[in-house]
């Protein structure tokens, strides 16, 4: 990415987790004499502390612009009638497939049912029983936000807040002839992997939510929006917006380079 250079540069989340100084050494690798710009992703809030919303919301702004990064999750960047939005965006299991049988509850504690016949201190989920699909037991699954997110407020309150943030944004932003949105978690159920075993169906609650993808189409000037969080490279036309995921994983990183 240092050597394909380019006008701006835009990072959409999952650097490092908060602790200790990994975001730093993350991010000072990228040797760009452009904007840089930075949306968050659920890594970032990760954290062994008590409060990952402090952390989203006054540590990492303020780390973000001592290394020189745009923090766009509280400013648009503009530029020449185009900009840029951004937003961490989040989940309410609203993708979270029917066909696994698992109640809601489950995806609130943010494991599976098999997960808790296995762990005791969740066997209070287990009751009632009829309310679980016997396949279900079967999927032994943790989303590990449930272990070092700590919000203070449920999923849905906090993918809100965000939804709240990015509204206010596009609406300042009515006049601009273009608007790319970068939003970490997945805006539209078109991007999502396909089906797969339950371990990895079950997942897909926590990969982003319909209301993100329903409040970009409000404004006819959002035209592209780029998402990852999946580690699956997706792509699909859903009214006016092309939307991308760029697909980056844990092993393999990829970028996309994209005019204007």
């Amino acid at each position: 990415m240092n050597a394909t250079g380019g006008d701006v540069l835009l990072v959409i989340g999952d650097t490092a987790t908060s602790d200790g100084d990994a975001i730093e050494r993350c991010l000072s690798r990228f040797h760009f004499s452009g904007p840089k710009l930075l949306v968050a992703g659920n890594h970032e809030l990760w954290t062994h502390g008590p409060d990952s919303h402090e952390i989203f919301t006054q540590a990492l702004p303020r780390r973000a612009r001592a290394l020189g990064w745009h923090w766009l999750e509280e400013e648009p960047f503009v530029r020449d009638g185009l900009a840029v939005v951004g937003s961490v965006g989040w989940y309410d299991y609203s993708f979270a497939p029917s066909s696994l049988g698992i109640p809601r509850r489950f995806y609130e504690h943010k494991l599976s049912p098999g997960a808790a016949e296995r762990l005791s201190e969740f066997a209070h989920l287990l009751e009632p029983a009829d309310d679980i699909a016997p396949s279900a037991r079967e999927v032994v699954a943790r989303w590990n936000d449930g272990k070092f997110v700590k919000l203070g407020r449920s999923d849905d309150a906090f993918l809100q807040e965000r939804l709240d943030a990015l509204e206010l944004q596009l609406n300042e932003l009515a006049g601009a002839s273009q608007v790319i949105a970068a939003v970490h978690h997945l805006p539209f159920r078109e991007l999502l992997p396909p089906l797969r075993a339950g371990q990895w169906d079950f997942a897909k609650a926590f990969l982003g939510s319909n209301r993100i993808g329903e409040l970009l189409l409000r404004f006819p000037n959002v035209r592209r929006v780029f998402c990852g969080h999946s580690h699956f490279p997706a792509e699909a036309h859903i009214g006016p917006i092309h939307a991308v995921n760029v697909g980056s994983g844990y092993r393999h990183k990829t970028f996309l380079a994209i005019d204007v």
